[in-house]
């Protein structure tokens, strides 16, 4: 039987499976009883890449069928610091599975930065504050993990989230859309980035409590480890309310911060 290895980002872990994405997304989000009800988002990881962090020995002898011959579903093999000690060259597809087991996959494609000038940042790995910015999501990255800061990290994992009328403009623009919680708040760490030369980042939420609202998710998903960039993503409107219909539907249901 096949053998998978995923890296969850809510919880942050490293996990052996017998089933491929879709299947294993709406175990994780659901459970064996389909009672849970749990947004997951993980990335397929190639189980052949080499680590003296992870115990991988034990992905061989540990990730096996169960005596019925029934697959086994998960193994966890860490759950702490995973995503800095997973090498940007084995990442594969990001799979993004609603609170009801719906699994929608994304690839890979290369980045290229848009006429923005102003972005929010919902970080998801290793800690999960949102931010205001007017790095573009390279920079971003590259800004947060370089070794020259007092404060950086080995790596991150992110995704932009959309502005509504206040990305063009901050005072006065439309936000009668956006599902964030204290408007005025955003308004005011988005103008100060805006006017502030030399301010780069606000954070404008120290740490996200309950799930992305994935309906808010701008251009992707994002993971960077200084030169190092990986970029998915989402399709466009179009393509959810055709392509992905039965994914967006769900996705539209789901609440978040």
């Amino acid at each position: 039987m096949e053998k998978f290895l995923y890296l969850s980002l809510a919880p942050e872990a490293l996990i052996a499976s017998n089933l491929p994405p879709e299947q294993f997304g709406a175990y994780y989000a659901t459970g064996d009883y389909h009672r849970s009800f749990d947004q997951a988002i993980f990335f397929e990881i190639n189980p052949d890449f080499k680590s003296d962090y992870f115990p991988m020995g034990k992905f061989d002898e540990l990730c096996v069928p169960h005596s019925d011959g029934t697959p086994h579903k998960s193994v966890y093999l860490s759950v702490y610091r995973v995503l800095e000690h997973v090498p940007i060259s084995a990442f594969r597809n990001l799979y993004l599975t609603t609170a009801d087991g719906r699994t929608l996959e994304l690839k890979k494609a290369d980045f290229v930065p848009d006429s923005d000038k102003l972005f929010l940042y919902q970080d998801l790995a290793p800690a999960r504050p949102r931010v205001a910015s007017v790095l573009n999501p390279k920079e971003y990255a590259s800004r947060l993990t370089s070794p020259e800061r007092l404060v950086n990290m080995a790596k991150i994992a992110f995704c932009d989230l959309n502005l509504g009328g206040l990305e063009k403009d901050p005072e006065n623009g439309d936000a009668q859309n956006l599902p964030y919680k204290n408007i005025p708040h955003l308004r005011d760490c988005i103008r100060e980035i805006s006017l502030k030369s030399g301010k780069n980042n606000k954070v404008v939420v120290r740490n996200m409590v309950g799930e992305l609202l994935f309906r808010t998710v701008k251009r992707g998903f994002y993971v960077g480890a200084g030169d190092e960039f990986i970029y998915y993503p989402m399709p466009s409107r179009e393509e959810l309310d055709d392509k992905y219909y039965t994914w967006w539907r769900s996705a539209l249901t789901t609440f978040g911060a």
